[in-house]
């Protein structure tokens, strides 16, 4: 069992980025460009590591090594991106990984390439990348070719090398059980589960009850044995259910209007555990968006579309409607979800500037409304 954390030490300790692996400050997927690029180096590294895992490793300063950390990012289904434009297309696994000296909210991303036989290219274009376009890793480069690719077996022994001296051991886990309880989430309620004498699941949120069943807020929950943060919002709910087999997520939203909020399933993510030593994760969407009356809606989109211009032509803001801009991401999510297909557009245009406003809520609500978007167009299996 691999301990993730350790695999991007090791990772970041052989010498610069290399045709196994390659390092980037954060990943941006909203846009055409940012998805380009990043489906660029996964055809590259796969193409040149068709015996071996390759890796991305994300949250790291290019420059200087350092591990500043982004985002928890927590879309199983980037996998169908990967399909959607890749002919041959490689297995792929996202996952955050925690670092002691980050904040709660920062992890580190590790996205694994499985190895693949066949030659990866583009089946249609995007951004810039024409379709029928192949490309490979020379040294730390991602580069477009024309010429046959060869089978390479180069980096097989320095890959094995590497994650062999990244297995797990009872002194990480132990360590890594004591540092999330009583550290790192000691004004929290706090427990952990151990699955098949192998697998340790620790979890901490505020904890309510309501109708016999506990929710938690707040929530951050860890794959300790691996090192791997399975769920992390500072804004939603989640019910967690376990028996000696599974660990089950389920994850619920805050949706409403006018001070009238509902609490609506939003996804499952169901853990099973094996007693060979592996596991399996499946993620299952739950989520159907309430439907509101058109002309209201509409009334109430004209108003959020006039606070956005006035943000964005630097007019000053009234402080009521500072604070509406604290709900403005969840109201346009809404208007897009009942028809108003320019919503979306609008509120990514927006995002510079609701980044750039003092009241920090007003971007993370953002990104979670971001969040919860691309996890419903990847469910659909849209690009």
């Amino acid at each position: 069992m691999i301990n993730k954390r350790l695999l991007i030490k090791n990772l970041l300790a052989h010498n610069d980025e290399n045709s196994f692996y390659d390092k980037k400050r954060q990943l941006n997927l909203h846009t055409k460009e940012g998805k380009a690029k990043f489906l660029k180096h996964i055809c590259a590294l796969s193409n040149s590591n068709p015996s071996n895992n390759s890796y991305i490793v994300v949250g790291v300063e290019d420059a200087t090594n350092e591990i500043v950390g982004d985002d928890f990012f927590d879309d199983s289904r980037i996998q169908n991106l990967v399909n959607a434009f890749l002919e041959n297309p490689p297995k792929i696994q996202y996952e955050n990984v925690p670092f002691p000296n980050l904040p709660k909210d920062k992890v580190v991303g590790l996205v694994t390439i499985k190895p693949k036989s066949k030659t990866s290219y583009f089946k249609k274009c995007i951004h810039t990348i024409e379709a029928n376009t192949y490309f490979v890793r020379k040294g730390s480069n991602t580069s477009p070719t024309t010429e046959k690719i060869p089978y390479s077996k180069q980096n097989v022994e320095t890959v094995i090398s590497i994650e062999s001296s990244s297995r797990n051991n009872i002194e990480h886990t132990l360590e890594s059980v004591l540092d999330f309880i009583n550290n790192r989430h000691k004004d929290l309620a706090s427990q952990y589960k151990v699955f098949k004498e192998l697998f340790v699941v620790c979890w901490a949120g505020n904890k309510k009850k309501i109708r016999d069943k506990e929710y938690y807020s707040r929530v951050d929950i860890e794959l300790v044995t691996e090192q791997v943060k399975l769920f992390y919002s500072a804004l939603d709910e989640v019910s967690i259910d376990y028996d000696e087999n599974s660990f089950v997520i389920t994850e619920y939203i805050s949706l409403g209007l006018n001070d009238k909020t509902s609490y609506y399933p939003f996804e499952r993510v169901s853990l099973t555990f094996f007693d060979n030593g592996y596991y399996k994760m499946k993620s299952e969407m739950l989520f159907e968006p309430p439907q509101y009356n058109r002309k209201m809606l509409h009334h109430i989109y004209n108003s959020n579309l006039s606070l956005l211009g006035k943000l964005q032509k630097g007019l000053l803001l009234q402080p009521s409607e500072i604070n509406d801009l604290e709900n403005l991401p969840q109201i346009m999510m809404i208007c897009y979800l009942n028809g108003f297909e320019d919503a979306k557009q609008k509120l990514i245009d927006a995002k510079p500037f609701l980044k750039s406003i003092d009241n920090p809520f007003v971007f993370i609500s953002f990104k979670e409304v971001m969040r919860i978007l691309r996890k419903m167009k990847y469910d659909k299996k849209n690009e």
